[in-house]
């Protein structure tokens, strides 16, 4: 690869440099450019442990996965690590590939449980869990609001599926990268042991004190001595530093023969011993459905991405499991207009994308799901004729207000028969919402990229026990819809938002980029990108330039909400 500078955004964008004109826009950043690697993500700690890697001689798969297990640790208000992360990786002179780190539902997780599941007390007061299941039990775990009777709850361990960080960042490791999984991970059990707790993760805490004080081991970890955190007060996870030494010292006995062996014995100390027998008898004596049973099936895939061919550049994102392959439909749809002749953030800019992306996300929810159990029209989805169909329903002049999923088995722009989605806004309070993400994205020396998006198990979270392991709560981005292909399922994988990115630019690397966000998370997306490639912006001015965004999806979290031709736009547009 030809010697070039790679340039940083932090929490967002990694950027292969080639020249550009000189900007004179304020950012309220500086671009940050180096020739030896660089490390992008949600905490400054996470970045570090990903940077010692990469200055002891591991490659960027190596690094991010120090910088995700480090995030893991100390940005639980976001991220934790019995979540999950899908990652996008791509070595200098291969393909690129996904590692699936998303974890299925129980094999106890039918369709008709969630769907005939009532709550025995007053919905209003004390709807979701534990609670409604083992009422009277002295070990019954009270939730926050989050889920009606009927609905999956949005916290919880109802809501749980197998925790896939772990897994993710093994396979990762063992099939791309070059360190031991003990190297990569002794910055997060140094973090584990105590760091400095910084503003965000006190409010977070704070806000959610009341509901960590119902659960014993929660209060424990989150409110020592029975109070909120001090900003700057050292914050342990002793039960998480524990149990993380326990899986590599695992690794370093079976390590004698190869290190392949050492990282699958890590694993399986996690996913098959002891760890999963105690998170699967913590969450089945607190009325959860998820078992060791559940935890051992789980192994996490390298699998192919999809692609979208825009304008000389090549964008990859992860398969039909999450939303990812949303943004090549939104990027077909929109590349024969020319979007820079109408103006940046332009009134036809924003509603050409605006129209685009409800055309791509009515998609979302009509066809996407967990390919093991859905089968779907993933060419034709993606294919430019189906787009220039589809493309014909934008209207100039006028917003829809349908949701308008089209029929691509049959190529034609619409669906005939359409079940339309009445618009409702949730009705869950903004601190027990479903609660952000974060990101990790890594160029190192050689051009070798990473690109993941780590999430849930964020707070509040279920702690499954001693093990000190916080639990996700990714089950209710499934559906009780018996005719959604994402339809809760035993083993199925809820379709998930995660959306990593990775971009080359005539088969030479050239940007990496995620972000939180949620449904909005490809909209976001797709507006860097097109800051950079049709704007000419540089990462920061990409990065820091207004967005806006619309809800005309089913929300894939909480009371999945649809807000019909909504439209909102930051107060600088």
């Amino acid at each position: 690869m030809r010697r070039s500078l790679i340039v940083m955004i932090a929490l967002s964008l990694l950027l292969v440099s080639v020249p550009r004109p000189a900007s004179r826009a304020q950012t309220f950043r500086p671009v940050v450019r180096g020739r030896r690697g660089v490390v992008a993500g949600g905490h400054p700690l996470s970045v570090e442990a990903g940077l010692r890697i990469l200055q002891k001689g591991g490659n960027a798969v190596d690094a991010g996965v120090a910088t995700i297990l480090a995030a893991s640790v100390i940005e639980f208000s976001h991220f934790s690590f019995g979540g999950e992360v899908p990652i996008l990786i791509k070595l200098k002179g291969k393909n690129v590939g996904v590692v699936e780190g998303m974890g299925q539902a129980p094999m106890k997780a039918t369709r008709e449980f969630f769907a005939n599941r009532r709550n025995d007390k007053d919905v209003s007061a004390a709807p979701d869990s534990a609670a409604a299941q083992r009422s009277g039990d002295s070990l019954a775990m009270p939730t926050m609001a989050g889920a009606k009777s009927g609905l999956i709850p949005s916290t919880g361990p109802l809501a749980a599926t197998v925790p896939a960080v772990l897994d993710a960042c093994v396979t990762a490791l063992d099939q791309f990268g070059t360190k031991s999984l003990g190297e990569v991970m002794q910055p997060a059990i140094e973090l584990a042991d105590g760091f400095p707790i910084d503003e965000l993760r006190v409010q977070y805490i704070d806000t959610r004190a009341p509901v960590f004080s119902q659960w014993p081991d929660a209060k424990r970890i989150f409110l020592p001595n029975g109070e909120v955190p001090k900003v700057g007060d050292i914050f342990v996870q002793a039960d998480l530093a524990r149990t993380l030494r326990e899986i590599v010292a695992a690794e370093k006995r079976a390590a004698k023969n190869n290190r392949h062996e050492g990282l699958m014995a890590a694993r399986d100390y996690f996913y098959k011993g002891p760890v999963a027998k105690r998170i699967g008898d913590y969450m089945q004596t607190h009325g959860g459905l998820l078992a060791a049973e559940d935890i051992a099936r789980f192994h996490a895939r390298v699998g192919e991405p999809v692609k979208a061919d825009y304008h000389g550049y090549e964008i990859y994102k992860a398969g039909f499991w999450t939303q990812g392959p949303a943004l090549v439909e939104t990027l077909n749809l929109i590349e024969s207009y020319d979007l820079k002749a109408m103006g940046h953030n332009s009134a036809d800019y924003i509603h050409t994308l605006t129209e685009s992306l409800k055309l791509a996300l009515a998609d979302r929810d009509r066809y996407y799901g967990d390919p093991d159990f859905v089968k779907i029209p993933a060419t034709e989805l993606l294919s430019k004729s189906y787009a220039a169909l589809r493309r014909s329903l934008i209207e100039k002049e006028r917003a829809s207000l349908a949701q308008q999923p089209g029929d691509p088995l049959n190529m034609k722009a619409l669906l005939a028969s359409i079940a339309q989605h009445v618009s409702r806004a949730s009705t869950v309070p903004e601190n027990e919402r479903a609660n952000d993400t974060t990101c990790v994205n890594v160029i190192d020396k050689d051009g070798n990229l990473f690109s993941a998006t780590p999430s849930g198990a964020w707070l509040p979270a279920v702690v499954a026990g001693d093990t000190g392991v916080l639990m996700g709560q990714r089950l209710q981005s499934a559906l009780t819809d018996p005719n959604s292909p994402n339809v809760v399922a035993p083993g199925k994988r809820p379709r998930i938002t995660l959306t990593p990115t990775l971009v080359l630019k005539g088969g030479e690397p050239f940007m990496v980029l995620s972000t939180p966000g949620g449904d909005n998370q490809d909209q976001a997306l797709l507006q860097v990108l097109l800051n950079i490639i049709e704007f000419g912006m540089n990462p920061q001015e990409a990065v820091e330039a207004a967005r806006f965004d619309t809800q005309h999806y089913v929300s894939s979290f909480d009371d999945h909400e649809f807000l019909a031709g909504s439209l909102n736009l930051e107060s600088r547009i």
